[in-house]
Formats: C-alpha cells, sequence, structure tokens
C-alpha cells in the first residue's frame, strides 16, 4: 500500500459492464489499472491513432484483397520461383560435375624437375652475381653523374637549395634508367 500512496488518484464514472470488460482485460495486460490505462493511451498516442478510426482489418474488402496478394504470390512462387530455382539447381550441378570430372581428368604432372650439378648451380649463381654487379656499377655512374650536376644556390632570404643542371629530357632518361635498374632484378631460368 505504501507504493501506491505516492500516488494521487482521481475517480471516473465508468458503467458497469464496461468497468468488467475492463478489469478482464487488464489482468492480461500489466499488474494495474493504470499501468493498462497509459499503455492503450501510449499506443494511440505513439501509432497517431484515434480509438474510432476503422483500420480496415475487419473488413471483408481487406480480407479479399489480403486473399489476392497471397493468391498471387503463390502463383508467382509456382510460375517462376520453384522453376528458375530448379533451371539454377540443373546448372550448378552440371557445373559441379564437369568440373569434378575434369579434375580427374587432369593429371597435374610437372615433370621431373631438372638436376642441376654443383658446377651447373655455382655458374649461374655467379653469372647472376656478375649482372648485377654491372647494374649496380650502372647505377652509381648514373648517381655520380646526377649530383656532379647539382650546384648549390645561395637565397638572400629563405634556405639555401641545390640547382639540378639538366634539361627535361635528360632527366626523364634518367627516371627511366633508375626505373629499369630497379625493377630488372628477376632471375633468369
Amino acid at each position: 500500500m505504501k507504493k501506491f500512496s505516492t500516488y494521487d488518484f482521481s475517480g471516473i464514472n465508468i458503467k458497469k459492464d464496461v468497468a468488467e470488460r475492463f478489469r478482464t482485460f487488464s489482468k492480461g495486460v500489466s499488474k494495474s489499472h493504470s499501468e493498462t490505462l497509459e499503455s492503450m493511451l501510449n499506443f494511440f498516442k505513439w501509432n497517431n491513432l484515434h480509438p474510432n478510426d476503422n483500420l480496415g482489418v475487419k473488413k471483408d474488402d481487406t480480407k479479399k484483397r489480403i486473399n489476392a496478394l497471397i493468391a498471387i504470390i503463390r502463383n508467382i512462387e509456382k510460375q517462376q520461383t520453384k522453376p528458375t530455382k530448379a533451371m539454377l539447381d540443373a546448372l550448378f550441378q552440371e557445373v559441379t560435375r564437369t568440373e569434378h570430372e575434369e579434375v580427374e581428368e587432369e593429371s597435374f604432372d610437372f615433370g621431373t624437375p631438372e638436376t642441376l650439378t654443383r658446377d651447373a648451380e655455382m655458374e649461374h649463381y655467379k653469372s647472376r652475381f656478375e649482372e648485377m654487379q654491372q647494374q649496380l656499377s650502372a647505377y652509381k655512374n648514373g648517381l655520380e653523374l646526377l649530383l656532379g650536376r647539382m650546384h648549390p644556390v645561395k637565397t638572400t632570404f629563405g634556405k639555401d637549395y641545390h640547382k639540378l643542371d639538366m634539361n627535361k629530357i635528360e632527366l626523364e632518361n634518367f627516371k627511366m634508367n633508375l626505373h629499369h635498374v630497379h625493377h630488372h632484378h628477376r632471375t633468369k631460368p
């Protein structure tokens, strides 16, 4: 009783049969009649409804429309969805069967690997080392050329900087050679 004493109550006059009906309904909804009535009012407010609004759910026209929609969906399922699914299933079964047959038919024979003698292997690594030495030498020569063409420039205002004495075509050629040397490191069989 202490819980209810904190609230202010007000009396409402309701017909006896309506009050009995509300009490029966209230038992299934919440613990108190106030909570039930508040839930009902919130429902109408949140859904922007009025108690006298006809939602049309119980009308025969609405039932007919719902039944027509169900019939349309069943027809689509029967005429379009199921045959399409059957065709896709058959297609996928055929694809998996042919893939399985191809895997069985193909033999992954990579052949016998070519065995290298110790001398042939050493010759291969020696020639590759010499190629890389030549590339490094070319790279160093290009870098020395680039550094030789740089000249310091002193400014009155701001930081001093270096100027590259090279025209645009020469610079592009240098970049191409640098790119070529950088990406030309694949081993040869």
